[in-house]
């Protein structure tokens, strides 16, 4: 089964630079998206529908800001949208799809670039989100949190560790809390199969970045131990371009 997470920055311009073809053939089973920045009425969901997905999209309250979905090949036995707690769920910042044997969650993580109250909400979505987990996990043991955590995890997780240091998405309580989760018994899919440096998921659009390879691996499969056994392979796919962010590809039995 191929699972795949994609923060597109926008689905209809994603569209315009080819998704739609993209996605019939890369042929993922189910594909978590982020910052669609849409409602579904937006776009022609035929074109995705006649695939063989269903849809289960939750666009924040705000136009043309955030927003996830799940398009999957596989109906699931159930579909939740956000996780309860307002301040989160108007910027619709996550969907669970339920299927026989896992969960599968696309989750937007806010980003905290724009100053000390959008990281200040960077950090309770942090708080919360971790506790969330810890009760959805008391039900159901077998999880995928797939999404944008907005976190470069380690030193090799991104271009220049060094001069980062003190930017928003490389700050120590961040990649502290990215401890702290992995250490609850999520495991890091990518790099349960890559140990190897210069691989990532987003590149600004300044400074040539992504030509340079300049880049932050931000985009995550995190996956309960449970599953650790049906885990195949995780890859990313760099030269995919309708984004900042690239897709990133976990394919489990």
């Amino acid at each position: 089964m191929k699972l795949i997470s994609y923060n597109v920055n926008g689905i209809r311009s994603a569209i315009n630079k080819g998704f739609v073809e993209w996605l019939r053939e890369e042929n993922p089973d189910i594909i978590g998206l982020q910052e669609i920045k849409a409602q579904e009425k937006d776009i022609d969901a035929a074109i995705v529908q006649d695939m063989g997905y269903e849809l289960y999209w939750y666009p924040a309250v705000k136009k043309g800001y955030s927003g996830v979905a799940i398009f999957s090949k596989i109906k699931p036995k159930a579909v939740r949208y956000g996780m309860s707690l307002n301040r989160y769920d108007d910027e619709g910042r996550m969907i669970q799809a339920d299927f026989e044997n896992f969960s599968f969650i696309s989750s937007y993580f806010p980003s905290g670039t724009t100053g000390d109250i959008r990281q200040g909400f960077k950090y309770g979505f942090l708080d919360d989100v971790f506790g969330y987990m810890q009760d959805l996990r008391r039900d159901n043991s077998s999880i995928i949190l797939s999404g944008d955590y907005n976190i470069c995890h380690r030193p090799i997780d991104i271009h220049n560790p060094i001069s980062n240091k003190n930017s928003s998405g490389f700050l120590p309580d961040e990649r502290a809390w990215m401890d702290r989760f992995t250490g609850s018994g999520f495991i890091d899919t990518f790099r349960h199969f890559n140990p190897n440096p210069h691989q990532y998921s987003w590149w600004s659009y300044r400074a040539n970045s992504r030509t340079k390879n300049l880049g932050w691996r931000i985009d995550y499969h995190m996956a309960t131990q449970s599953l650790q056994n049906r885990l195949k392979s995780a890859v990313i796919l760099p030269n995919v371009k309708h984004s900042d962010h690239c897709p990133v590809v976990l394919e489990i039995e």
